[in-house]
């Protein structure tokens, strides 16, 4: 094949994709659309013929990265009580694989205290004030299981349907999908909070083999929160739209000649910058938000974290991004120092996120918001109800029994889903993977998961691969 027939294969491919209705409902047009044509509004998107009645626009997808520990915070377990330091029983573990456990463990209980809470009775842990104060606008699934128990396999499998670097994440896929209400910020941006980046890396929110203007933008903790949004010394606005708009001109002459439809994307990519020159520094300013707000979300002007996160998640939706993620990494709890030990770390990470997340519910329902923003509150997998051997109170990983919890955009609130067994090992009833979860996702956002499709070496990938399936009882 000659390079000019590559180049056109290409460029049939590429109009398939974007054209063709691929995603069935032809999705994929109107995202591409949406960052080329200046001319498509926000309007048309939302007219695009959904699968079903959207209840969402918008999902803010609160990752929490390291495996929280479902038995110590909403899986409240008498039988570990009762049976506290025994020996687990061999028909639990026989043939088990565990990333750090060897032997035979013994049975831990919770060193912390449960309650009901709320008019829904839903038991949470102590270090969880903020969450029972909105309890009852929250649907816990309790039978969460996974496939992989490694912390960057898991959160890619999370994130992506599959555990392998190389596919496109959730918000990548609704880039693609249905674009952006918003203008002048990308559809998909990720916040990254915590001692370290999540394990699984910018796969997280790649975009795998989809155009690489639908990944996600990961905004900075500090300085610029995207690199060189800021003009350099010296530069004008002027000067800057001026040699942005000969670039442009010499790029369109390529795609005229190459018709490469990454040249689109990089065409899409400049102006989407120079946009957020101007969009950026006014949204990340939380300074202007009222005294009582940042009480709310206990934020400190300038300095980064996780609740500073949940604030800028509200201001992103409130101008129309899409997809907002943030990875929160610290809740890894395996007790090889006192640091480790999840009767110290497990407060910590509570204080951390608790107050956010929940002041987030708080303000997204006093402004109109919930019922149109989903938000998703999920750890990759949970932790083992024994004790790891390890100098202070650890816990394993554990892929086969955990919670999550879910918020508004058409999620039936105050609601307890599934169960796992006597000990929290097994997810047993309605048992529930992140294949369901994002098919859900996608179900309330309007989008059959088996319609949204992109065709890459011969086979159509979807978000929930080859499985998911929409959990319609707990949606409203």
């Amino acid at each position: 094949m000659t390079k000019q027939q590559q180049i056109e294969t290409t460029r049939r491919h590429f109009f398939a994709q974007a054209f063709g209705g691929v995603a069935g409902i032809g999705l994929g047009s109107a995202a591409l659309a949406t960052l080329l044509n200046e001319r498509m509004t926000a309007q048309s998107i939302l007219n695009h013929p959904f699968d079903f009645a959207p209840k969402a626009k918008s999902v803010i997808y609160l990752q929490q990265c390291g495996g929280p520990s479902h038995v110590d915070l909403f899986d409240f377990k008498p039988e570990l009580i009762k049976r506290d330091g025994e020996l687990t029983p061999e028909s639990l573990i026989k043939g088990e694989r565990f990333a750090f456990i060897t032997g035979t463990p013994k049975l831990q209980k919770s060193p912390f205290t449960f309650k009901e809470y709320g008019n829904s009775g839903a038991m949470l842990c102590e270090l969880l004030p903020g969450l029972a104060e909105v309890v009852d606008d929250v649907t816990f699934i309790k039978s969460m299981y996974t496939t992989q128990f490694n912390h960057g396999p898991a959160q890619i499998f999370q994130m992506t349907g599959h555990q392998i670097p190389g596919r496109p994440s959730f918000g990548a896929w609704l880039s693609y999908g249905i674009g952006s209400e918003g203008k002048d910020l990308p559809a998909f941006v990720v916040l990254i909070s915590g001692h370290a980046n999540p394990d699984g890396g910018p796969a997280c929110w790649g975009c795998g083999f989809l155009p690489t203007v639908h990944q996600g933008v990961a905004f900075q903790k500090t300085g610029d929160p995207v690199n060189f949004v800021s003009n350099p010394a010296g530069v004008s606005a002027q000067s800057r739209r001026e040699s942005l708009d000969l670039i442009a001109k010499l790029n369109q002459e390529e795609l005229g000649t190459d018709r490469d439809p990454e040249i689109s994307t990089r065409i899409a990519a400049y102006e989407m910058a120079y946009k957020m020159q101007s969009s950026v520094p006014g949204l990340m300013d939380v300074a202007s938000e009222t005294p009582e707000i940042q009480e709310m979300y206990g934020t400190t002007p300038g300095q980064p974290s996780y609740a500073n996160n949940c604030l800028l998640a509200r201001r992103l939706v409130e101008r129309g991004v899409r997809f907002v993620q943030l990875c929160h990494r610290n809740w890894d709890m395996h007790g090889i120092n006192y640091n480790e030990d999840i009767v110290n770390k497990a407060p910590v990470c509570c204080h951390e996120t608790d107050r956010g997340s929940a002041a987030l519910i708080k303000d997204l329902k006093q402004r109109g918001l919930l019922d149109s923003t989903l938000i998703i509150w999920a750890g990759e997998f949970g932790r083992t109800p024994m004790r790891q051997p390890a100098p202070f109170f650890g816990r394993d990983h554990h892929p086969k029994g955990y919670t999550i919890w879910m918020a508004g955009g058409g999620i039936k609130p105050g609601i307890s889903y599934g169960q796992t067994d006597e000990f929290g090992y097994n997810a047993v009833v309605d048992r529930v993977s992140p294949h369901d979860v994002n098919a859900t996702a996608l179900y309330l956002l309007g989008i059959d998961h088996k319609k949204l499709t992109y065709s890459f070496q011969g086979r159509n990938f979807r978000l929930t691969d080859v499985e998911g399936e929409v959990i319609k009882k707990i949606v409203a």
